[in-house]
C-alpha cells in the first residue's frame, strides 16, 4: 500500500469514528417504554474496532514519513514540519498586511480634515509580496509531499 493510500484510510477511519461517536450519543438514552433506534454497545464496541485499527495505521505512516528521504527537504517528517510552520508564517504575514492596510475596518480613512488619520505602522505592499513568496513556497512543498505520498510504500 502507497502512503497516499495510507492517508487516505486514515481520514475515512477518522469520519467513520466522528459518525459512530454521534449515533452512540443519540442512542446513549431513550425514554422509558420505546425501543433505542441503535444498539448503542454495539456502536461503541465498532468504533473501539475503527480506532485499534486507527491506531495502528497512524503508527504506520508516522513510522514511514519519519524514514522516507525527501532529499534537499529532509525526511517526510522535516517536510510536513517546514509546510506547516510556512502556512502558519503566511497567515501570520497576511493577517499583518490587513491590519496595516485596514481591511474589514469600517471608516478607516477620515471624514473631515479635524479627524484624526489613521496611518499604516507596516509596510503593506512589501508584506502582501513576502506572502505571495511563501504562498509560492507552501505550494511548491505541498506538492514534493504528495509526490512522495504516492511513490513511498507504507512501512509495517
Amino acid at each position: 500500500m502507497k502512503l497516499a493510500e495510507a492517508l487516505a484510510e486514515r481520514a475515512e477511519a477518522t469520519r467513520r469514528v466522528e459518525q459512530l461517536r454521534a449515533r452512540v450519543v443519540g442512542s446513549a438514552r431513550y425514554q422509558e417504554g420505546e425501543t433505542p433506534a441503535e444498539d448503542a454497545a454495539q456502536l461503541l464496541a465498532e468504533a473501539g474496532e475503527v480506532l485499534g485499527a486507527l491506531e495502528t495505521l497512524i503508527r504506520r505512516i508516522n513510522r514511514t514519513n519519519a524514514a522516507v528521504e525527501m532529499g534537499q527537504d529532509g525526511t517526510l517528517t522535516d517536510a510536513l514540519a517546514r509546510r506547516d510552520v510556512l502556512r502558519l508564517r503566511h497567515s501570520v504575514v497576511t493577517a499583518a498586511a490587513d491590519a496595516a492596510a485596514g481591511t474589514g475596518e469600517r471608516g478607516y480613512g477620515r471624514q473631515l480634515r479635524s479627524e484624526l488619520m489613521m496611518l499604516s505602522a507596516l509596510p503593506v505592499a512589501e508584506l502582501r509580496g513576502q506572502a505571495d513568496v511563501l504562498a509560492r513556497e507552501i505550494r511548491e512543498i505541498d506538492v514534493r509531499i504528495q509526490r512522495t505520498n504516492w511513490e513511498a510504500d507504507l512501512l509495517d
